[in-house]
């Protein structure tokens, strides 16, 4: 039987499987800044011509926020013009590029191994690289196995995109572990009152300080095994029928379309798409103020809950707490992290989207509690942060983490859907750079208030999804258009 009469379930599973390839360089590219931060920080403070203070090394560590911002500016140009598969396609050589480079900053211009400020801008330069490629691929990724996805089965699949995040920073989490080995974080010395702490370079290399000189650029350049197979990958698999059909290739929208959910079922969706698709270039405001609004305040509220200062500085935070190996821990938090993100995938269709983000967020709220309490009470033992820790993210990955993204994906009307997801996604990565960049002097003044605002974000943004967010189970995409119509 040709399985365009009924649809191929593995002929789905392999163009999903390859898409959330990019979910997983996403948290790759994330994620890998956790371990190798405290190197990092250690070799640029042997730097002679410039001082690396706390707020360099938090802009540094959240350099690549600044192309996550610029990438997902991009995403709706780039999808709408070029389409969803060549805008992966590209996304992935960023991968790679920024992996190589942040190896090898000095490649061609600067003597190996001398920390300088032209080095550092060097660096950055490649993490802002990769970022572009993860602020296209947390836009597009999502967008393209919507569009691909039968209305069914559609939450759960985007869901798996979050797993894969998810998945990639475990992953790098014990690369990194595996990299350090038994070699000891990097010694700092301090100077001038504690202000100023710097590493004499020659000192550093004469110490033989492995994970200074050396373990950061293998963190980095490991990332180049998956982003050059998702690159090559991506060649392989088909545009999506909604793209397709919105550039007026119905032929091959049908065909996409006949092998994913079978013949029979194509002849119904294939016409309600090209009614939804008719007019091509209809501006956002068209379905009013309000649809906009939601988009980005989920993407912002995502982030503002604080979560992204966890998985970045996951180590440092779990070595204040004074709770043992800090890498251990953080692998453990990355298994938590991979076991809740299921508990999403396996009920967003049941119990519905809403349901998750408001219990998950009032979770949130319980675990950054206890984070600030553990700080601000003299006495409690280090474990109790530790499980508030595992909580927080915990609640997260069943909610925010993978519902959002699978919101964000559905909730927009074709014809505005790359610009509108482009405006929601930069607005995360906004969100996000802001979150990360004040996190290490904010954490280094007080534990107890950064997670007692966290708390507070977690509560409103409850009372946000409870109050204006919209119930977008069992519904096409074509039906999103017809619901903000009404409400235009």
């Amino acid at each position: 039987m040709d399985p365009k009469d009924n649809g191929s379930k593995g002929y789905l599973f392999s163009i999903v499987l390859v898409a959330v390839l990019g979910g997983l360089l996403f948290g790759y590219d994330t994620a890998v800044i956790s371990g190798a931060e405290r190197g990092l920080q250690a070799f640029f403070m042997g730097a002679k011509d410039f001082t690396y203070t706390n707020v360099l090394h938090g802009i540094t560590s959240s350099s690549a926020l600044i192309g996550c911002i610029i990438g997902s500016a991009l995403s709706g140009l780039m999808a709408a013009r070029y389409g969803r598969k060549k805008s992966l396609f590209f996304a992935g050589i960023c991968f790679f590029l920024s992996a190589a480079g942040s190896y090898d900053p000095e490649f061609l211009f600067f003597e190996k191994g001398v920390p300088s400020a032209s080095l550092l801008v060097a660096f950055n330069l490649y993490r802002v690289l990769g970022g572009i490629g993860v602020g296209m691929a947390s836009a597009i990724c999502p967008m393209y196995i919507a569009e691909i996805a039968p209305t069914k089965k559609r939450g759960m699949l985007v869901s798996w995109n979050q797993f894969a995040i998810i998945f990639g920073q475990l992953v790098v989490y014990f690369v990194n572990l595996v990299i350090l080995g038994d070699h000891i974080a990097p010694k700092m010395e301090s100077l001038a009152e504690g202000v100023n702490r710097i590493i004499n370079a020659g000192a550093l290399a004469a110490d033989g300080n492995w994970s200074v000189t050396t373990g950061w650029r293998l963190m980095f350049v490991s990332e180049c095994v998956p982003a050059g197979l998702f690159s090559l990958l991506i060649l392989l698999v088909p545009e999506t029928p909604r793209y397709l059909a919105m550039t007026g290739r119905e032929d091959k929208a049908m065909e996409v379309l006949s092998r994913i959910n079978g013949r029979w079922r194509a002849e119904i969706i294939l016409p309600e798409i090209k009614e939804t698709v008719v007019e091509k270039h209809e501006k956002l405001r068209t379905y009013g103020f309000m649809v906009i609004f939601i988009g980005i305040m989920l993407s912002v509220f995502q982030q503002v809950v604080g979560i992204n200062a966890v998985l970045y500085y996951a180590p440092r935070i779990f070595e204040s707490m004074g709770m043992g190996n800090p890498m251990l821990q953080t692998v453990l938090m990355g298994v938590v992290n991979i076991t809740f993100t299921l508990v999403a995938i396996f009920t967003v269709e049941k119990l519905g989207r809403k349901p998750l983000l408001i219990t998950g967020s009032l979770g949130m709220a319980v675990g950054a509690l206890g984070v600030a309490l553990a700080d601000a009470v003299p006495g409690l033992p280090g474990i109790i942060g530790v499980i508030s820790v595992m909580v927080y993210s915990a609640c997260f990955m069943f909610s925010w983490g993978p519902i959002c993204w699978v919101l964000i994906s559905e909730i927009f009307p074709n014809t505005i859907r790359s610009a509108a997801v482009a405006i929601a996604v930069a607005a995360q990565w906004i969100s996000n750079f802001a979150v990360s960049s004040t996190f290490v002097p904010m954490y280094s003044w007080s534990p107890g208030f950064t997670y007692g605002l966290y708390c507070f974000f977690c509560v409103v943004a409850a009372v946000f999804v409870w109050k204006l967010v919209p119930e977008t189970k069992g519904k096409t995409l074509e039906d999103m258009t017809r619901l903000w119509k009404k409400t235009a």
